[in-house]
């Protein structure tokens, strides 16, 4: 399956992330995840997917993330208000985010790609 992308192109570890793809030669779509994040059905898959729990997918370092109080919130609200918060700001999300639909790597740490994304 394709890979696709999600990152901000202002973020370090997605430019990191996104050189490194390149330089392997893969091909993936490239989704701007402020304009365009994942919904909450293709959030719910990705974490599904991943095996991680739902806390590893937010930006705990974002500035918005502090702004709304999320390290206390977090612990009270179901994971349906968790998805529909993810899904309606991209800055929530850590990233990059990228996927194939059977593989999910969370930020840049390069052995991960290395054991997920090499060919």
């Amino acid at each position: 399956m394709a890979i696709t992308y999600y990152g901000y192109p202002k973020c370090g570890s997605c430019l990191k992330a996104k050189a490194w793809l390149d330089a392997e030669g893969l091909s993936y779509h490239d989704v701007h995840i402020v304009e365009t994040p994942p919904t909450i059905e293709e959030l719910k898959k990705i974490v599904e997917t991943s095996g991680l729990p739902l806390k590893k997918f937010y930006n705990t370092s974002g500035m918005k993330y502090r702004e709304l109080g999320l390290k206390d919130r977090l612990p009270t609200m179901s994971d349906d208000e968790q998805f529909e918060l993810l899904s309606s700001d991209g800055m929530l999300i850590k990233r990059p985010l990228v996927t194939d639909g059977s593989k999910v790597t969370l930020g840049f740490k390069e052995s991960d790609f290395i054991e997920n994304w090499k060919r």
